[in-house]
């Protein structure tokens, strides 16, 4: 339910990594991001080891959000065991919206998602060329790339939001060793957000990057990773609110309205 006149509120979180013996662990959790949104956004890692048993406990521990929609994306940890498909089978039967390459509105608000994929940044960005393993792998980060664009590609509300696993920006996985920023995201997804401008893009992770980033287009990009919410604002609940205006419609770059967490 709407629970403002003039605002749709999102809360955004991902890296939850949900286990066996998670029950009972989320629901607090669940029940402030109830009270304090009117959608809830999920950036994949929802599950521990892409487990059918794990989704189950995760489905029974959103029960609070009964009547708050849920978009979201499975993240890399969710196709670990092979069982990825049942891993989503089990969240949309509990009214999770995943989306791959698909598009959705809630409340007036687009959203678009995708996995994403790993490659590097700026001038690192790995390329196509050299063994065909390395091509493949390439062709991976272009195909979620792709999926990215399409789904924002269908979207007709000017009010738009990017939902991902893997960061299209190196800003937000500063923290992190410099080693390891080719995992943890690609420039190729940042590609997409030159040609259909977003409100903001959400991802997770990078548990310990930076809370916020900027793309291309001065284009707000935020870590919702759980445990990076946590270590960065330890007094507040472990997801970011921000506050998309209804009317008059601003511009989707420049005048988003946002508040840090909670």
């Amino acid at each position: 339910m709407r629970k403002t006149q003039d605002a749709v509120r999102l809360a955004a979180i991902g890296d939850m990594h949900c286990g066996k013996n998670s029950q009972g662990a989320f629901r607090p959790l669940f029940e402030q991001a109830a009270e304090a949104a009117d959608v809830l956004v999920l950036c994949g890692d929802l599950t521990d080891y892409g487990l059918p048993e794990e989704a189950e406990i995760l489905a029974r521990e959103l029960v609070p959000l009964a009547k708050t929609p849920i978009v979201g994306v499975l993240g890399n940890h969710d196709f670990e065991s092979g069982h990825q498909d049942e891993v989503r089978k089990i969240l949309t039967q509990a009214g999770v919206t995943l989306l791959d390459g698909e598009s959705c509105e809630i409340l007036g608000i687009g959203f678009a998602g995708a996995k994403g994929f790993a490659g590097g940044f700026g001038r690192g960005t790995l390329g196509a060329w050299g063994e065909q393993a390395v091509k493949r792998f390439v062709q991976e980060a272009l195909d979620e790339a792709m999926k990215l664009e399409s789904a924002l590609a269908r979207l007709k509300t000017p009010r738009r939001i990017a939902v991902l696993h893997y960061a299209p920006v190196r800003d937000t996985v500063e923290g992190e060793p410099p080693e390891i920023f080719p995992y943890l995201g690609c420039s190729r997804l940042e590609e997409p957000l030159a040609r259909y401008p977003v409100h903001a893009v959400f991802h997770g992770h990078s548990h310990n990057g930076s809370p916020e980033g900027r793309a291309r287009g001065n284009i707000p990009v935020y870590n919702v990773s759980m445990s990076l919410l946590q270590k960065s604002y330890p007094d507040q609940p472990p997801f970011r609110i921000m506050k998309i205006p209804i009317a008059p419609a601003p511009d989707p770059v420049e005048r988003p309205v946002d508040q840090k967490t909670g």
